[in-house]
């Protein structure tokens, strides 16, 4: 059995318009997306700014409702569940987001920053705290005496640190990381992302990474979802994705990945300009009349697509 499993879940927001202030729906963030998380499974959720990635992680948290679906962890779905349940089930999923500089709270130091999920979840001692809160941020690479610190005091890479520190703090069975590295510099990005593989394989995580850089999953992933206009276009495992796409929006974000030998540059480009032809005159082979991403089809027992 899966250890989370989404089915057709759309979330939908509503905007108000018109002199009587009426409440309209807008299309769908996420639409009807489906996937599948396995124990110990590092899973690559891939697509542009927009595409319902994010919306899809907090919908997950409970942060957005759904508006129709099911998210189901161990079998139970989270969607249903009343608020008191639904918070003891939580403890089980933990959420590193986006930006570092603005997740931590500038009130507080990081020792209550670290504690606060252990007092919500679990009745500790003074002391007790104080050796688990170390024991953290020791393993997320900060001294112990850093504890009485605020997060203004740490670098962007230390504070995203913290926040895994947090995240780990109850140590959960499904971890989300939204684009964590996203507002690091280059070369600390190298360093939380080595960081995160080792945490990962520690602590046998189950992991939701999402991202839109194709270099960064391919390292990190075992299997790599590809969203578009909320919904899944393309999906598989290493292999499949980057050696054998079949869908041509996949084809066209593998394109844009920055070719590194010199020699090769020009070759890209061609080939850049090839798919975006080939994507122009191809689009209802992917897409209904409506523009609408077309249903997933098997391609292979590891390989989906969104094909006609």
């Amino acid at each position: 059995m899966p250890l989370l499993q989404l089915r057709d879940v759309t979330v939908q927001f509503t905007k108000t318009a018109g002199c009587l202030r009426r409440t309209m729906p807008t299309p769908p963030v996420v639409d009807q997306l489906s996937l599948q998380l396995h124990q110990g499974e590092m899973y690559g959720l891939v697509g542009e700014s927009g595409c319902g990635k994010s919306t899809t992680a907090r919908a997950i948290m409970g942060l957005n409702q759904l508006a129709k679906g099911q998210i189901l962890f161990q079998g139970d779905d989270l969607s249903k569940m009343h608020r008191s349940s639904r918070k003891l089930r939580m403890k089980e999923i933990q959420m590193i987001f986006q930006d570092p500089y603005s997740s931590l709270n500038p009130r507080k130091n990081v020792w209550n920053i670290i504690a606060e999920p252990l007092r919500n979840f679990e009745r500790l001692t003074r002391a007790e705290e104080l050796k688990k809160v170390q024991e953290l941020v020791e393993r997320v690479g900060l001294n112990a005496e850093s504890i009485y610190q605020y997060p203004h005091q740490f670098s962007g890479g230390q504070r995203q640190r913290i926040g895994i520190a947090r995240a780990l703090a109850l140590r959960p069975q499904l971890l989300i990381a939204d684009e964590p590295v996203s507002a690091l510099d280059v070369s600390v990005q190298a360093q939380v992302l080595n960081f995160m593989k080792e945490i990962q394989e520690e602590f046998d995580l189950t992991m939701l990474f999402i991202s839109h850089d194709l270099g960064i999953v391919r390292h990190m992933c075992d299997r790599i979802g590809i969203m578009y206009k909320g919904r899944l276009v393309e999906e598989g495992t290493i292999q499949d994705i980057y050696e054998r796409p079949s869908h041509l929006y996949t084809k066209r974000l593998l394109a844009a990945m920055p070719e590194m030998n010199p020699e090769k540059r020009l070759e890209k480009m061609k080939q850049r300009f090839r798919i975006n032809e080939e994507y122009e005159l191809a689009n209802e082979q992917f897409f209904d009349s409506s523009g609408r991403v077309v249903e997933m089809r098997k391609i292979t027992d590891t390989h989906w697509a969104a094909l006609k």
